[in-house]
């Protein structure tokens, strides 16, 4: 399917590996040129020669902690005018309720929350003028079911939510469609770390902390970044002008819910 967005600018951030990178590896595949983002320099520009270099696109890298004023302001200078953004950030460490304390909800919440708010306060006004835009926030399944040892990450990203899903309304008119997608359990270093965690709970192999987390999958696996990033292309096209401020859940069918 041709999406429509061959020509248009993106912006992808925390794009060197992971969800993000296959997000933008998707849009590159549109046709969309990109300024991709990470922390690493070595890594972000590695990323950009390899994606240039297969989908003859201009991709732009970026090496700034996206989750800081100081990083966004690199960010943002580089991109100049763009038609889409792809907001990512990681998230906060696991943990238990009771050890948590005011630094830590503040550092989550300007990491997985306010980064995206600026963002988008950057860049929409932009698309609305041209009358044509796409945000795709990169938030968590557990906004739908929250994992209790990732309150940090569920009360921030579900604070997100609840601001696309007032914004997304008001920009829609403008041709600007902002939505989010919920990842599950995908094969990244996230999933990883995850794993490693039940593996020292449990006292088990990290094999047998991945196979008893894939067990509660009914596709039996992890989905992969290309899964991922195949989603995200679309709800940035041309085709998904009707989808606003709608919350798509990737996670191979583990939250069973009829709505």
């Amino acid at each position: 399917m041709d999406l429509g967005i061959r020509g248009k600018r993106g912006l992808v951030c925390a794009a060197s590996k992971g969800l993000g990178r296959g997000c933008a590896e998707a849009l590159a595949e549109a046709g969309v040129d990109l300024v991709i983002n990470a922390r690493t320099r070595g890594e972000i520009t590695q990323t950009a020669y390899e994606i240039a270099q297969k989908y003859g696109v201009q991709v732009t890298p970026v090496a700034a902690d996206i989750t800081t004023p100081e990083g966004r302001a690199k960010v943002l200078d580089a991109v100049g005018h763009t038609d889409i953004l792809v907001t990512n950030a990681g998230g906060p460490p696991p943990g238990n309720w009771q050890d948590w304390d005011r630094d830590d909800f503040i550092r989550a919440i300007d990491a997985n929350m306010l980064t995206a708010i600026a963002l988008m306060q950057a860049l929409v006004p932009g698309m609305m003028e041209r009358g044509w835009g796409r945000v795709v926030n990169i938030t968590s399944a557990a906004v739908r079911s929250p994992v209790p040892v990732l309150g940090l990450s569920n009360t921030a990203r579900s604070g997100l939510t609840g601001f696309v899903a007032g914004m997304s309304r008001q920009v829609a008119g403008h041709g600007v469609c902002v939505n989010n997608i919920l990842p599950g359990l995908h094969a990244t270093d996230r999933a990883e770390s995850l794993d490693a965690a039940v593996a020292e709970r449990e006292s088990i192999s990290m094999d047998e902390a991945r196979a008893l987390r894939q067990a509660t999958i009914p596709t039996g696996s992890y989905g992969t970044a290309a899964d991922f990033g195949a989603a995200c292309a679309f709800l940035c096209s041309q085709q998904a002008r009707f989808i606003v401020g709608q919350n798509l859940l990737l996670d191979g069918g583990a939250l069973n819910v009829t709505v």
